[in-house]
């Protein structure tokens, strides 16, 4: 295949997670936000303003870096303020310099001494910390950088791979040439998306290998799921889930037996999470795994097979007949017969299923019978090593319910916040992650008990289960996330609205005893001492931990 075709099916790939919105949702819009925050403490920084250490570090995030470089740029600030503040202002200059000559400017201050605070190892890993920061020019034209993610790509597409002992400057530079070249072809395919550097990057983030070439140079479609460094076991599993080994074993048993089941439930409770993280697992390699998800522009051309925009005969637009990431997982999985293939179908029940499913409807049920595709005269079957998982959220009011024809090929496996193994997910996350917040598994609960009418509209743990989750934090994910998903689902009735005030509902799980026990486990004390400590204090809130 030449490399136009590579490039229109890599774009092509991607091109349902950009229709589906959640391209801006997952990918772009905290980017943006990111970017604005450090435009902010660029003016501080630009102006010499005593506070601009504590607005850089507002503004770093540590899903685009890594928390330990994100603590070498803070201890560097306090360490050697000046000179951090000259390397930051030669990085982030109101002039035409040149953005490699910013780059070799503010590198050239850091060290890769473990004893210096300004270590940061490896000119892979700076890059990515100095992307971060360059997001404060505008994160469209300089986005987040990460290695692995754009080795992939170019690897991917053909395109030259970085140069070898080449530095900071010129590892962004190459970078950015790919993000250019990625948004070209787009505008030759007549795709309206990616027009600007941020969203290819974020197609490269979300799908950095979409393209791969099997052992016989043919070109094989595969998803965003990378794969695992190593396979633990099924009890490994369950720590790093914070789920019982049983209920992971039973859905286990539930796929061996039926070969496929759908994980139903309110938004929040890790139904993706878990049957990625379980898939990989059973599979033994993320490369065994393939990820789609439903919605509903979605189609049986998208799912199954159809016919595609590309570049044919003579370079000319046109159309060509593509499997969809159905066929590129089946087939896979007949090419390695020894091996369990799984494909996840996230927001099943989004699409419009029998129009999507096609035939695959009469494959579910009989595995060992064969049929014709719509596009294809050829008989194609499910092969009995792949198997399918679906994530189907039981909240939305516009969704359909599911028709009896699909609930008999499937188990279906419950994650309600109200019920174990789901229900005590977030208060073993806390006790193992961040002791001293395990007042909001008490929170959450509580709210949970006053949404009761609603089973389905039940407040999931994973709004909390994040790194570094602080009171701020929690106030911040209540006020945006959590109360305009109640606000929905109290619809008519804003009086009741009241009752879910964060501070209200702290009130009503005994917050006191909640920062007695935190205060004890930060400061390795008994809790009566922390207790005769707050009180000498004259009393505490949970904002004084």
């Amino acid at each position: 295949m030449g490399e136009r075709n590579l490039w229109g099916e890599y774009l092509d790939r991607a091109r349902e997670f950009i229709a589906s919105g959640r391209m801006d949702a997952e990918e772009i819009d905290y980017k943006l936000a990111i970017g604005r925050d450090l435009r902010r403490a660029r003016d501080l920084v630009l102006s010499s303003k005593s506070e601009w250490p504590e607005a850089v570090k507002k503004g770093l995030s540590t899903s685009l870096m890594t928390w330990r470089d994100a603590q070498v740029l803070t201890r560097w600030f306090k360490a050697e303020p000046d000179d951090a503040l000259q390397a930051m202002q030669a990085l982030w200059a109101k002039d035409d310099t040149p953005i490699g000559d910013r780059i070799s400017a503010f590198v050239a201050r850091v060290q890769d001494d473990p004893e210096h605070p300004r270590n940061f190892k490896g000119a892979g890993n700076r890059m990515r910390t100095v992307s971060v920061l360059l997001m404060a020019l505008g994160p469209e034209q300089y986005p987040p950088f990460k290695w692995t993610e754009f080795t992939r790509a170019c690897k991917t597409l053909g395109y030259p791979d970085f140069p070898r002992g080449a530095d900071e400057a010129e590892i962004y530079e190459h970078a950015l040439a790919f993000l250019d070249k990625l948004v070209e072809r787009a505008t030759l395919l007549n795709l309206a998306r990616p027009n600007n550097r941020l969203e290819a990057q974020s197609v490269v983030y979300r799908y950095p290998d979409s393209l791969q070439r099997n052992g016989s140079g043919e070109d094989e479609t595969t998803r965003g799921i990378t794969p695992d460094a190593e396979v633990t076991s099924l009890e490994d599993l369950a720590e790093e889930l914070q789920l019982p080994a049983e209920f992971l074993r039973e859905v286990e048993t539930l796929l061996y037996d039926k070969q496929q089941v759908i994980f139903q439930g309110p938004p929040g409770t890790g139904k993706t999470y878990v049957a990625q993280k379980l898939a990989r697992h059973l599979a033994g390699s993320g490369e065994r795994v393939t990820l789609v998800q439903f919605h509903p522009s979605y189609a049986y051309e998208d799912f199954v097979q159809g016919f595609r925009p590309a570049l044919v005969g003579d370079e000319q637009p046109g159309f060509e007949l593509r499997g969809g990431p159905l066929l590129s997982a089946a087939e896979r999985a007949r090419k390695d017969p020894d091996s369990k293939h799984f494909l996840i179908i996230d927001e099943i029940n989004r699409g419009q299923i029998a129009k999507v499913l096609g035939e695959l409807y009469f494959l579910l049920e009989y595995r060992d019978e064969s049929i014709c595709l719509q596009y294809s005269d050829k008989p194609f079957s499910l092969p009995g090593n792949l198997y399918i998982i679906g994530t189907m959220n039981t909240a939305d009011r516009s969704i359909a319910l599911v028709d009896l024809a699909l609930r008999r090929r499937f188990y279906f496996v419950e994650f309600h916040p109200d019920d174990e193994p789901v229900k005590g997910v977030l208060r073993r996350w806390l006790e193992a992650k961040a002791p001293a917040m395990e007042w909001v598994a008490d929170v959450v609960e509580r709210a949970n008990e006053l949404l009761e009418g609603d089973r389905h509209a039940a407040i999931g743990p994973s709004y909390f289960m994040k790194d570094g989750l602080d009171d701020a934090a929690v106030e911040r994910i209540w006020k945006h996330s959590v109360l305009p998903y109640i606000e929905e689902r109290l619809y008519g009735d804003d009086n009741r609205l009241d009752e879910f005030d964060l501070d209200k509902l702290m009130s009503e799980v005994s917050p006191l005893d909640c920062i007695v026990d935190g205060l004890s486990l930060m400061l390795g004390i008994s809790k009566e001492e922390a207790a005769v400590r707050i009180e000498a204090e004259g009393g505490a809130t949970r904002g004084d931990i």
